[in-house]
């Protein structure tokens, strides 16, 4: 029975090559053309050399990169843009060679069964095409992410008849990572090559508050006030202005509340001018000078309202309208802020006044602390260094007579404490902070610039005598007796010269 198949299969196989031979209609063609059947995707390749089927590819890719494609952003907002523009490359260019082998590699049973498959079915090789997802989003980012509508929260406004409630938004985001892969993978597995529409994955983001919610906010938790009453126009008008920019914040449990955030930048835009302010151990005008009065009299309400201060920062040099270690100092160049976490289960209302110039801030929440508990803080001073010299600086650019002078501030070490009573009597005493201020001399720069060499040498006597009191009384007998001008004198600027302290202190500007 064996033998007999095996005669029956050489038959057989004899047959069908006979058949090619002699030219049966299923022969291959000569040369390197596809057969007839054959589709690359879409494309009918039949006949075309791998030249030819390859360029017929590029140009329908090409035609289809000009297919538009609308995306559906938030709102009903939509953004069309071409498949090109999402980056479409052909991916699989071999599918030619293989179209173009096809019938033609194996042993002649192979090639006869190929063929033959032919006439009852095409043979399809499937066209592999990609995406760019960084161009997908940026599409997204540049184009859709603009009709993102941010959730808005509920939030608090206080009148002279007490508080109302303004509703919060909706918020619609796109979901940049979602909206990447479902545009990608829709693209290469479900688009008919037309024109399509698809819709991005939007977050729907609830606002945080309500009229019921919102209405429990009425009691005073905390509130403090300081004078600014030495302050000149431009410094008031920044403790002023800064007042405003942060009265009237709502912050919601659980949220960090930064000084920085609400009152920067500091620009004339923004309402601030030139005043006073520490840098480096010296008091320069910038803008906003004063700013960290605003800062240190939140402070202070917060501590009263027992919420959690996550950042503060003492002056460089002591400040005149709190107690040592009751101050709190912001300073963009040196990254300084003040934060605080609404550490309670209600949200909070930030009041803040200015008038008679006295500025005061006063904490509104939901009490939840015993009638009987009560806290207060006490300033603690550990040390204290009196400046023990005086500096004296001359600048012969600067007109003979003209003193510019940098008060004296003392160096302290002090300790801020919690103090906590329940029905008057102390029940704790927590240390908030230890903060550390500079002790800085009093200063002045003396000019030299004149053309009376009598009245420079006059001047540089009395800055040799060690006393800036001696050296203005100079300079003002100088200014009544001045004589015509003669020929220049110019000197490099002398050395710091160390003078006995003097007793009075000018305000600080801080």
């Amino acid at each position: 029975m064996n033998k007999l198949r095996r005669k029956l299969t050489i038959a057989a196989a004899f047959f069908i090559f006979a058949f090619i031979q002699v030219g049966y209609p299923v022969q291959a063609k000569a040369g390197n053309t596809i057969e007839s059947g054959i589709y690359v995707g879409q494309l009918d390749v039949s006949g075309k050399t791998a030249a030819e089927a390859k360029q017929m590819v590029e140009e329908y890719i090409e035609n289809l990169k000009e297919v538009p494609v609308t995306f559906q952003a938030a709102n009903d907002n939509a953004v069309t843009v071409t498949v090109g523009e999402l980056g479409l490359t052909w991916k699989n260019p071999e599918v030619v060679q293989e179209a173009v082998a096809f019938g033609k590699k194996g042993n002649v049973v192979q090639r006869y069964k190929a063929l033959q498959d032919l006439l009852h079915e095409n043979k399809v090789f499937e066209l592999k095409y990609d995406l760019d997802k960084e161009l997908i989003r940026d599409i997204l980012v540049q184009q859709c992410e603009q009709y993102d509508v941010e959730a808005q929260d509920a939030v608090l406004t206080k009148t002279e008849s007490g508080f109302s409630v303004i509703p919060g938004q909706t918020g619609y985001v796109v979901d940049e990572e979602a909206s990447v892969q479902q545009i990608y993978d829709y693209l290469l597995t479900d688009w008919t090559f037309e024109p399509a529409q698809i819709a991005l994955a939007i977050t729907v983001e609830e606002p945080r508050g309500n009229e019921e919610e919102l209405s429990k906010v009425k009691d005073v938790l905390g509130t403090f006030s300081t004078s600014y009453s030495t302050s000149g126009r431009a410094r008031s008008e920044n403790v002023a202005n800064g007042c405003k920019l942060v009265s009237g914040t709502t912050v919601y449990p659980g949220d960090e509340f930064s000084m920085y955030n609400e009152v920067a930048p500091f620009t004339e835009a923004n309402g601030y001018y030139m005043a006073g302010s520490y840098l480096n151990g010296q008091v320069v005008d910038s803008l906003g000078g004063g700013i960290c009065q605003v800062s240190t009299t939140l402070y202070n309400a917060v501590l009263l309202a027992e919420l959690e201060v996550t950042e503060r920062h003492n002056h460089s040099m002591i400040v005149s309208y709190v107690d040592p270690s009751a101050d709190a100092a912001i300073a963009e160049s040196a990254g300084k802020d003040f934060r605080f976490i609404n550490n309670t289960d209600y949200p909070i209302y930030i009041e803040g006044k200015t008038e008679n110039k006295i500025i005061t801030f006063t904490i509104y929440g939901v009490e939840t602390r015993s009638p009987e508990h009560k806290v207060s803080y006490e300033s603690e001073v550990l040390s204290v260094t009196n400046p023990d010299t005086e500096v004296i600086y001359t600048d012969p650019a600067m007109p003979l007579g003209q003193i510019v002078t940098q008060s004296a501030h003392i160096g302290y070490k002090a300790k801020l404490w919690k103090v906590v009573t329940e029905n008057g009597v102390e029940v704790s005493r927590e240390e908030v902070n230890s903060s550390s201020y500079k002790m800085v001399p009093r200063t002045a720069t003396v000019g030299l610039s004149t053309n009376d060499v009598n009245a420079y040498n006059e001047m540089l006597a009395a800055v040799a005598t060690n006393n800036i009191d001696h050296v203005k009384n100079v300079a003002a007998s100088l200014a009544q007796f001045a004589t015509p001008d003669v020929a220049p004198v110019e000197t490099p600027p002398a050395a710091p010269v160390e003078v006995p302290p003097v007793e009075a202190a000018e305000q600080p500007a801080e």
